[in-house]
C-alpha cells in the first residue's frame, strides 16, 4: 500500500489465538452475546462544557443551604471551662459557627469582641447550661471581667432568661458535632400530616435519608408495600416530631387513601409498635429548628384563585376556597361546572407553592385552562366572578407571588420526577414567570417530561446534588452505543479469490473497525504498536489506567495509530495537560514528521497543542522511545516490540532515578550518565494522585450566622485538589472551567488556587541541609533566603514567644517554606509569624482573640473585617499574609 493510501480507522485489539485465514480477514465474536449496550456515565462539568449550558446558582436553593448548616445556633448558651482556671466553668454564646467549630463570647462581655475564641466542638470541654449545677462543679467568670458585676448570680439569671442552651446530645455522645440533616438515621419516626385533612397524624418511619430527602414508609406498611413509600424534605411543614399530635389534640389515624389495607387493630398495634421504636431511637428535636411557623390566612369561603394543578401537568386552573378549617389552612376545590362531577379538593396555606391570584395568568401571558362545563368561547374572570356571584382573593394573601429568586431560562438543574418521586432527573427551566419554573425532565418521554415547580419547591436541587450525596440521577437520553466485539485476524496477503462473494458489514462508530490487510505493508503504515504496562509507568502517568489501557494498537497508517496511542496515554495521565507540554516539546532533525492536534482535558478545561508525529514506519521504534524518555518511563512502556515477561531494561529493579531526572515542580536535576544513578533519597518521589474532587457541587459545612464565612482555603477543603499552573501551556486553553463558582465564596481565598502544592515530602528532603543558614544556593540556580522569626524579638513586643519556641519560616520565590505544620502553631506561633510580616501592628489582635494555628487558616476577609474592626485595606494585606501560609499548608501538610 503506497502513501497515497487513504487513512484507516484503527483496531484496537487483544492478543489472541486466530485461525488460518487465506489472505483475507475473519471476524470473531469472541462470545455469543457480544451485543452489549454502552451507556457513557453521566458527567455534569463535561456536559456544560460541552453544550455551554449554566447551572442555577446554588443559594438558590435555599432548602438545600440550610441543610448545609450547623446544628449549633448563634445566640445558643453552654458552659465551657475557664483557661485561667481549668477547674472552674463559665457561661458562654455562640457566636457564630463553622463546621465543627465554635466562636464563643463569655457571657458578660456584652458586645466586646476581643475575648472571642474558636473551640472544636469534638476536643473541646463544653457542657450544656446546668451541667455545672448537677454536677457539683464552679461557676466563676473569667478574670478580666470578675469586677464587672458585684452579684454575677443576678447576672447570670437575667442572661439565661429566655435564652436557648446547646442540646446536650449535641455535645456528647454519637450525636456529638453531627450536622442537623445527621441527625435523621434509618429508623427514626416522625409524625406526618394527612394530605386531606391538616387535623390527622399518623407516625412514618424513615427509610432513607438523601441529604435531607426523606423516603418515608408508613406505620403498619411492610417492605413489600414499598410502592406506598412517600419522598419528602425534612423542612417540609408537614412532619412533625413523634407525640406532636397528642400535645396538640390532634387525632392520629392512618392515611386516608391507605386506611383500607389494613383492619383497625392491626393498625392501632402498628401505632404502638412506632411510638416503642420512637422511643427507643429518639429524633432530636433539633432535627425541626428551621421548619418555617406558617402565617395566618385572609382567605374567605368563596373566594376565587388560580392554582398550578395537582393533579394535571402544565395546567393552571380556576379554584375556589371551600373551606377554612383555622388561622393557618383552608381547602381549595377545582371549579367544575359539569354535572355529577366529583369534586376534586386539596389542602393548602398561606405558603403553599402553586396557588395565584386571580389575573395571574393574564399578566404573565400563560394559558389560564377554562373550567369544565364552562359556557363560551374565551373565559374572562370579571364575567365569570359576576355569573358566579363570588369574590377574588385578595393579592395581600399572596406574599411573593413575583419573585424568581435568581432563576432564568435555560439555567440547569436537578429535579424530582413528579409521576415518580423516587427518580431525580436532569432537569433545564424552558420558562419562568414570577415564582413558577416551566422545567424539562431529560430522560423522561413525552408528554411527562415537563412540569411546572414553583420557585421554593423542596423537589428541585442544585446541579451536582445527586453525586455529592451518591444518588442515582437520570441523565439525557443519547444514542446506546451497541457495541460488538471484533478482532481482526491480519495473514500475509494472497492473491486468492474467495469462494463467495463476501458482505462488508455496516460501520458503527461504537465498533472497532476491521483494517484493510495491505495497509500494514506500506512504507507509511505501521503493525502494532503495544502497551506493556508491566514497565515502569513514571511520575506522570497512571499505573491504574495504563493497566486498563488495550494491550495493542493497530495495524494502520502510522500517523493514525501513534495519535491514537498518544492520545490514550495523555488520558492515562495524572495530569494530561502536564503529558501534552512534554509531547509539545518532543522533536528530532531527522524525522520526516506530520503535525498532528492532540486534546487534553483537565478539572473542566480543555487544551490543544500541536504535536510533530513520524510519517515512516521505520521512524516509529525511535519515537516510542524518545517519547518514553520524555514521560520518565520504562523505554519498552510502549513500543512495537512485545515485551512477554521480563522487560529487556530490567525496569522492575531499578531505581526510579534511570528515568526519572526532575526534582520538584520545575527544578531540573543533571540528567544522570550511563552508569551513574543518583541516591533515591535525594530526589522527590513520583506524585502520588490526589482524591478526585467531586463535580459542581460539595457539600461543605456552612456558617450558620447571616454571613458566610466557610473559608474556601481552609484545612476542610484541602482534599479537593490541587491546581496545575503548568497546564498554562503555550497553546493556551479552549475555555475556563464550567463549574459554576458558589456564591459564597470568600474573597480572601482567591490566591490559594494560584500556585500548585508541592509535596511535603520532596520539601524535607529538599531544605534539609543548611536551614540555618541566611541564604544559599539551590540545585536549580534560585536562590531561598531563610529567615528566624525570632530576628524580630527586638521589637520589644510583650506577645513575643520565648527562644525556645523559635519557628522558623523560609521564603521560596514569595512562597512560605514552613518548619511546622501551621495546624499546631499554638498563639505565641500565631503572633510570632504576624510580627514577621508587614502587619506587625496587628500582631496584638491575635493574641487578645487567642487565635491559634487552626483559626488562623480559617479565616476570611469578612470575618477579619467584621470580628476585628479593620479596614478594607489593612484586612486585604492580612489576608495576604495568612494565605501565605495556607498555600504552603496545602503545598506541605495537606496532603
Amino acid at each position: 500500500m503506497q502513501s497515497g493510501a487513504q487513512e484507516q480507522p484503527l483496531a484496537l485489539t487483544s492478543i489472541r489465538p486466530y485461525n488460518s485465514t487465506n489472505g483475507k480477514e475473519e471476524e470473531v465474536n469472541t462470545d455469543a452475546e457480544s451485543v452489549e449496550e454502552e451507556e457513557a456515565e453521566f458527567n455534569w462539568e463535561e456536559f456544560m462544557e460541552e453544550t455551554g449550558a449554566s447551572a442555577a446558582p446554588h443559594t438558590t436553593f435555599k432548602h438545600v443551604e440550610i441543610s448545609l448548616q450547623s446544628s449549633f445556633q448563634p445566640g445558643m448558651k453552654l458552659e465551657v471551662a475557664n483557661k485561667s482556671s481549668p477547674d472552674s466553668y463559665w457561661v458562654a454564646t455562640i457566636i457564630t459557627t463553622c463546621g465543627q467549630l465554635l466562636l464563643l463570647r463569655f457571657s458578660g462581655y456584652g458586645d466586646d469582641r476581643k475575648a472571642d475564641f474558636w473551640c472544636d466542638v469534638m476536643t473541646a470541654e463544653l457542657h450544656p447550661v446546668g451541667w455545672c449545677a448537677q454536677n457539683n462543679k464552679t461557676l466563676m467568670p473569667p478574670e478580666a471581667i470578675k469586677e464587672k458585676y458585684s452579684d454575677w448570680t443576678e447576672f447570670l439569671v437575667q442572661d439565661l432568661t429566655g435564652s436557648r442552651t446547646a442540646p446536650a446530645n449535641l455535645l456528647e455522645g454519637p450525636l456529638r458535632g453531627k450536622n442537623t440533616v445527621d441527625l435523621i438515621v434509618e429508623g427514626s419516626v416522625l409524625e406526618l400530616q394527612d394530605v386531606s385533612d391538616p387535623f390527622l397524624f399518623w407516625p412514618f418511619r424513615v427509610v432513607q435519608n438523601v441529604g435531607g430527602r426523606l423516603r418515608l414508609r408508613c406505620a403498619g406498611l411492610s417492605e413489600d408495600q414499598q410502592a406506598q413509600d412517600s419522598w419528602l424534605f425534612y423542612l417540609d411543614v408537614r412532619l412533625r416530631p413523634l407525640g406532636w399530635a397528642l400535645e396538640n389534640q390532634l387525632a392520629l389515624e392512618p392515611p386516608t387513601e391507605l386506611r383500607s389495607l389494613k383492619s383497625a387493630p392491626d393498625w392501632q398495634e402498628a401505632l404502638e409498635e412506632a411510638r416503642l421504636l420512637g422511643q427507643k431511637n429518639p429524633l432530636p428535636l433539633e432535627v425541626f429548628k428551621d421548619h418555617v411557623d406558617l402565617p395566618e390566612l385572609s382567605f374567605r369561603t368563596g373566594m376565587k384563585l388560580e392554582m398550578v394543578s395537582p393533579w394535571e401537568q402544565l395546567r393552571i386552573c380556576p379554584v375556589s376556597v371551600t373551606r377554612v378549617y383555622d388561622k393557618i389552612y383552608f381547602q381549595v376545590t377545582l371549579d367544575e361546572l359539569s354535572v355529577d362531577v366529583k369534586p376534586r379538593s386539596v389542602v393548602c396555606h398561606a405558603r403553599s407553592p402553586g396557588i395565584l391570584p386571580v389575573q395571574w395568568c393574564l399578566k404573565n401571558g400563560v394559558v389560564l385552562e377554562r373550567p369544565p362545563g364552562y359556557e363560551g368561547q374565551d373565559f374572562d374572570w370579571a364575567d365569570y366572578l359576576k355569573q358566579s356571584g363570588t369574590e377574588a382573593a385578595p393579592d395581600a394573601c399572596f406574599p411573593d407571588t413575583w419573585q424568581s429568586r435568581g432563576f432564568t431560562k435555560d439555567m440547569w438543574l436537578e429535579a424530582v420526577n413528579p409521576q415518580r418521586p423516587v427518580e431525580v432527573c436532569v432537569a433545564q427551566i424552558t420558562q419562568v414567570r414570577g415564582r413558577l419554573l416551566w422545567l424539562r425532565l431529560e430522560g423522561v418521554t413525552k408528554p411527562l417530561s415537563e412540569c411546572i415547580v414553583d420557585v421554593e419547591s423542596m423537589d428541585i436541587f442544585p446541579v451536582g446534588w445527586c453525586e455529592a450525596n451518591v444518588y442515582p440521577l437520570t441523565p439525557p437520553l443519547r444514542p446506546v452505543c451497541q457495541k460488538q466485539k471484533k478482532i481482526a485476524v491480519v495473514q500475509p496477503e494472497k492473491q486468492l479469490a474467495p469462494s463467495q462473494p463476501m458482505e462488508t458489514p455496516p460501520v458503527s462508530y461504537c465498533q472497532p473497525v476491521v483494517v484493510d490487510p495491505g495497509s500494514a505493508n506500506g512504507r507509511y503504515c505501521c503493525s502494532k504498536i503495544f502497551v506493556n504496562n508491566r514497565c515502569f509507568s513514571g511520575p506522570y502517568l497512571n499505573k491504574g489506567r495504563i493497566a486498563e489501557l488495550p494491550q495493542a494498537v493497530g495495524p494502520g497508517k502510522c500517523t493514525l495509530v501513534l495519535k491514537e496511542m498518544l492520545n490514550m496515554l495523555i488520558n492515562a495521565a495524572y495530569k494530561p495537560g502536564r503529558v501534552l507540554k512534554e509531547l509539545q516539546e518532543l522533536e528530532e532533525q531527522s524525522w520526516d514528521c506530520q503535525e498532528e492536534t492532540l486534546k487534553a482535558k483537565y478539572k473542566g478545561k480543555t487544551y490543544r497543542s500541536t504535536i510533530r508525529i513520524v510519517r515512516l514506519a521505520d521512524q516509529i521504534p525511535d519515537f516510542c522511545r524518545k517519547v518514553c524518555v520524555k514521560l520518565q518511563c520504562c523505554p519498552n512502556l510502549f513500543s512495537p516490540v512485545l515485551v512477554a515477561d521480563k522487560c529487556p531494561e530490567n525496569c522492575s529493579v531499578q531505581t526510579k532515578t534511570k528515568y526519572t531526572y526532575y526534582c520538584g515542580k520545575k527544578r531540573k536535576l543533571s540528567k544522570p550518565t550511563p552508569g551513574e544513578e543518583l541516591a533515591e533519597g535525594e530526589l522527590a518521589k513520583p506524585t502520588r494522585r490526589r482524591k478526585k474532587r467531586k463535580a459542581i457541587f460539595v457539600q461543605k459545612k456552612r456558617r450558620s450566622s447571616a454571613m458566610d464565612y466557610t473559608p474556601a482555603g481552609s484545612p476542610q477543603d484541602s482534599d479537593e485538589g490541587e491546581e496545575d499552573e503548568e497546564m498554562a501551556m503555550q497553546s493556551g486553553s479552549e475555555g475556563n472551567s464550567s463549574e459554576p463558582r458558589d456564591d459564597h465564596t470568600d474573597a480572601s481565598s482567591v490566591e490559594v488556587t494560584s500556585s500548585r502544592p508541592r509535596r511535603a515530602a520532596a520539601l524535607r528532603r529538599t531544605f534539609s541541609l543548611g536551614r540555618a543558614a541566611g541564604s544559599e544556593e539551590a540545585p536549580g540556580g534560585r536562590r531561598r533566603s531563610t529567615r528566624s522569626l525570632s530576628a524580630h524579638s527586638q521589637n520589644n513586643n510583650k506577645y513575643q514567644p520565648p527562644q525556645a519556641q523559635e519557628m522558623k519560616v523560609e521564603e521560596e520565590d514569595d512562597q512560605l517554606v514552613l518548619d511546622r505544620n501551621p495546624l499546631e502553631w499554638t498563639v505565641d506561633e500565631v503572633v510570632q509569624f504576624i510580627n514577621s510580616t508587614d502587619c506587625a501592628s496587628l500582631a496584638n489582635i491575635f493574641q487578645e482573640q487567642d487565635i491559634d494555628g487552626q483559626a488562623l487558616l480559617l479565616l476570611t476577609l469578612p470575618t477579619v473585617q467584621e470580628c476585628m474592626d479593620l479596614k478594607l485595606g489593612p484586612a486585604i494585606k492580612l489576608c495576604h499574609q495568612i494565605e501565605r501560609v495556607k498555600v504552603a499548608f496545602y503545598r506541605q501538610y495537606a496532603n
